[in-house]
């Protein structure tokens, strides 16, 4: 079963590293998706393969070791880049919404509020909250005294998992950690929410073309938002403390979701089929030129 899963994930991070990395590079090269939108879902296509590559490596050599083992260093290195990138990742994909807000609610005002500038300001912005959410969980974990069992029922290191090991009540501890990630997750998510509800109400008092459209326009970015912080919330906010249910959220957060992204990007986005076209044809067959 062991080497099974070891092929079934080191398949899936393949397909990760090539979908994601295929994103980034065509909204790079093609000046046809030098927009925000576009940008911004280069910076998410990255921000994706870095949080699954924060963990997924390390999970798939496990796979082949009969002692599954890692450093006190590697855990906390865990620890700091998954807190850092995912908190990242909540932040962009309020900066996303925002940005089909102002499409679809302001379209005359779009290029001067979504200019270059403003799109680097909100992705150094959530870059920053993304380090500043990570180091205040790191300094409480770091200090913690560790000096009783050493093993982890679960496929990396995470703060709910480590708390527990402390040679101290952990209990308030462990309430006040996942309610700093939950305090996170939530407000984005109520933005979220409330910015794409505006977005709906909006394009309702105009056309059912105008409103078909925004649907489709906001369909994927709904779909991500759902899939990635469903396992959020269930992990951080309202844990379940089921073995195999934490198991498997860990798992959606960190391999599903960035397996997922570039394939409702790519499929529901006719952009982004056409960039993929003219890359085929200028690169893969070069007797055909766009």
């Amino acid at each position: 079963m062991q080497h099974f899963l070891f092929l079934v994930f080191i398949l899936l991070y393949l397909i990760i590293v090539f979908g994601n990395a295929l994103i980034v590079t065509l909204i790079i090269i093609d000046h046809h998706l030098h927009s925000p939108m576009y940008f911004l879902l280069a910076n998410l296509s990255f921000v994706d393969l870095w949080l699954s590559s924060v963990t997924t490596p390390k999970m798939i050599t496990d796979f082949l070791r009969e002692n599954k083992t890692i450093s006190f260093g590697g855990c906390m290195c865990q620890i700091l880049f998954v807190h850092f990138v995912g908190g990242g990742e909540m932040v962009l994909l309020v900066v996303m919404a925002y940005d089909r807000y102002v499409a679809i609610c302001k379209p005359l005002h779009y290029s001067t509020i979504m200019s270059l500038k403003r799109c680097i300001a909100l992705v150094v912005t959530y870059w920053i909250i993304g380090f500043v959410h990570a180091l205040s969980q790191m300094v409480v974990i770091i200090q913690l005294p560790f000096c009783g069992p050493r093993e982890i029922d679960s496929f990396f290191c995470d703060i709910p998992l480590v708390i527990q090991l402390a040679c101290m009540d952990s209990s308030t501890l462990g309430i006040l950690m996942n309610g700093d990630s939950g305090v996170l997750a939530m407000t984005c998510f109520i933005l979220l929410l409330i910015s794409y509800t505006y977005i709906l109400l909006t394009v309702c008092q105009h056309s059912n073309t105008a409103a078909s459209k925004a649907l489709s326009t906001c369909t994927a970015h709904i779909t991500v938002v759902v899939l990635f912080f469903g396992p959020c919330i269930f992990i951080y906010v309202w844990p379940l403390s089921i073995t195999w249910v934490d198991k498997f959220l860990a798992v959606f957060y960190s391999v599903i979701t960035p397996l997922l992204n570039p394939a409702i990007y790519s499929l529901r986005n006719k952009e982004m089929k056409n960039s993929l076209k003219r890359f085929r044809n200028y690169y893969v067959d070069p007797k055909v030129r766009f």
